[in-house]
């Protein structure tokens, strides 16, 4: 008999959150187990929603401030603080994201300096570790703007002190360190990053990701030689070589601002996800694990969340159902990492457009013929 069933299933981009997939999977585990203890983790991959999933799953409160938008204009943005007052969860698409510039998109301006902003007041706090995600950003300044509002100095030729943004990185020809707020020494920091682009090139972040930002073709490369003026810049006064560290190009090369000005390390999302709420000890006495994603491919095997859960329930030999909108051809390797099972929602073949207005219906008929069988098998 079922007795306890973790459920933590990644988002179906564009149709259905990670909370509503935990809310339809534990309402049909009650249908067929009312006495099946049901333990939800709503996951969020660092961008949008991942505060909200973090409180969700752990309990928390969501702290709300004013600080700099993209454009360097005041706003309302929030984080999180779970774990008894212990740690804090920003993410950047609070302060920076895309939604934030949407109809005067131009990443040669736009600013992370709000990101610092809620790293210095969660460090204010008194938290001993903040997670900062880096999903959904608009900003190509290397992580310069929050950098600057923790107290980093970054000074022009002619040793002017200035906030660089994607357009003026180029101009940086000195970084100074010593005005970084002490608050920060001894905070544990860890970046969600689940991208392994470098700092620049034709694989990094402006070229990946500045024309998403509003970069044109030219700005794109002005952008880009921006990025690695700064990595050399960085190499030169931090002694950090940075440039193509997988995940650095994140965000517009925020995930090397992390690790150059905060001495951040950075995580697949998941892996961060799984060591904050305890994963490990929640399933040593599972009966079985529901997660689940948008679409299971080879980039899912690169460490997502299906197999980043999948990894770790097979260590303890927990079975693990995979829910997804659909699969690709080349998966089979999922099950050598530890995946049991997948199931695609899709009752008919039809194109994305018109079975994403069905993705609710689908996924509760899918859950509910897994219910339906592991019931006829435990009787």
């Amino acid at each position: 008999m079922m007795k306890k069933a973790v459920i933590i299933p990644d988002s179906f981009k564009g149709t259905l959150s990670s909370l509503q997939i935990c809310g339809i999977i534990e309402g049909k585990i009650n249908d067929y187990f009312p006495d099946c203890n049901t333990i939800s983790i709503p996951v969020a991959d660092g961008g949008e929603g991942s505060v909200d999933c973090f409180i969700t799953a752990l309990g928390g409160e969501r702290i709300s401030i004013v600080v700099k938008n993209p454009y360097f204009e005041d706003m309302r943005s929030f984080y999180g603080i779970i774990g008894g007052g212990n740690t804090a969860v920003i993410e950047m698409a609070a302060c920076a994201g895309l939604p934030l510039i949407e109809g005067r998109k131009d990443p040669s301006v736009t600013t992370t300096y709000g990101v610092g902003q809620l790293i210095l007041d969660a460090a204010k706090r008194g938290v001993k570790k903040i997670i900062v995600g880096l999903g959904g950003s608009g900003t190509n300044d290397g992580g310069c703007g929050a950098a600057a509002a923790v107290g980093i100095d970054f000074l022009n030729k002619k040793g002017e002190k200035f906030v660089p943004a994607g357009g003026t990185i180029h101009e940086i020809a000195e970084i100074d360190m010593t005005g970084k707020n002490r608050i920060l020494d001894g905070i544990e920091i860890i970046t969600m990053c689940d991208i392994d682009n470098p700092m620049y090139g034709m694989t990094g972040a402006a070229h990946v990701f500045g024309p998403q930002k509003g970069a044109s073709p030219e700005m794109v490369l002005l952008l880009d030689e921006g990025i690695k003026h700064l990595s050399e810049v960085i190499k030169k006064n931090l002694g950090k070589d940075l440039g193509n560290i997988p995940g650095s190009g994140a965000a517009g090369a925020m995930g090397a601002g992390m690790m150059a000005f905060f001495d951040s390390k950075l995580q697949m999302g998941i892996e961060t996800v799984l060591d904050t709420v305890k994963f490990d000890s929640i399933i040593s006495d599972a009966d079985i694990i529901f997660t689940g994603e948008g679409k299971i491919d080879s980039q899912s095997l690169r460490g997502k969340v299906v197999i980043g859960v999948a990894k770790r329930a097979k260590k303890q030999n927990v079975p693990v159902i995979v829910i997804v909108g659909g699969a690709d051809n080349d998966i089979d390797r999922a099950y050598d990492f530890g995946v049991t099972s997948i199931f695609a929602i899709n009752k008919l073949p039809e194109a994305f457009e018109l079975s994403r207005f069905k993705s609710v219906e689908n996924i509760t008929f899918t859950i509910d013929n897994i219910m339906r069988l592991i019931k006829s098998i435990n009787i």
